[in-house]
């Protein structure tokens, strides 16, 4: 896996401006692995895709994943910094998705990918979006006339089981009230934001630079992050 340099990041930045964030994910990823067809990678089981997005932003942006959030309780703002590194590894530890297809009511279904939840990422009823991943995963035999809440449930359960880094939870506590609860890791949103960052550094160094000393884009871009960084401080000195 490569790690994004920032002329990846600023590419992406351009080209995943606007996109879902589940767009964003695979660009991010083809950017990184570019000998991987991007229909492949949004194939890839969401576990998979998780642990190769941890490990992507621990290689290009270091170990350190900075957040916030909100008790439900109170209202308190919590700030919340998380192992990247160790994320990854325990991710990569936990990762044990299997081919075998998990089987409900006698039906086979495989597990979920960013292809499925794009088919439902704009749909605001849970039950329908539920029965639409259902019917997307479904290998073998005939689709029932209707899902039952009990089905669907075991198919939520037993997907989940099967790839357990599909979805990440992180255990919170509130200092204020001591409530507790969990929050879902969103491993794509705290990669993007590092990518858009570093990108509009990278612009804004490059206005600098080019109305200072009258360079192409081009070159600057092809200088090294250490000596970019030390032309930009002697054209703000």
């Amino acid at each position: 896996m490569r790690t994004l340099s920032s002329s990846d990041c600023l590419d992406l930045w351009e080209s995943g401006a606007g996109l879902h964030a589940l767009d964003q994910g695979l660009l991010a990823l083809r950017a990184a692995l570019p000998d991987t067809p991007l229909d492949s990678l949004a194939d890839w089981p969401l576990g998979k895709r998780n642990v190769a997005l941890a490990q992507l932003r621990c290689a290009s942006f270091g170990p350190r994943l900075l957040g916030s959030a909100v008790c439900g309780r109170c209202g308190e703002k919590l700030e919340v910094e998380i192992d990247g590194e160790l994320l990854a590894g325990r991710a990569a530890d936990r990762t044990q998705t299997t081919e075998e297809p998990i089987v409900v009511s006698g039906r086979s279904f495989r597990l979920l990918t960013t292809r499925d939840l794009a088919t439902v990422a704009r749909e605001t009823d849970v039950r329908v979006a539920s029965i639409r991943l259902a019917e997307s995963c479904l290998l073998d035999g005939e689709e029932p006339p209707e899902w039952s809440d009990e089905e669907l449930d075991q198919i939520g359960e037993k997907l989940a089981v099967a790839d357990p880094l599909s979805e990440t939870r992180i255990a919170l506590r509130c200092p204020s009230c001591e409530n507790e609860w969990e929050e879902i890791l969103d491993i794509v949103s705290f990669l993007w934001r590092e990518i858009e960052a570093r990108a509009r550094r990278l612009l804004f160094e490059i206005h600098i630079l080019a109305s200072t000393y009258g360079w192409a884009e081009a070159d600057i871009l092809s200088l090294s992050d250490r000596r970019r960084a030390l032309y930009f401080e002697l054209a703000q000195s």
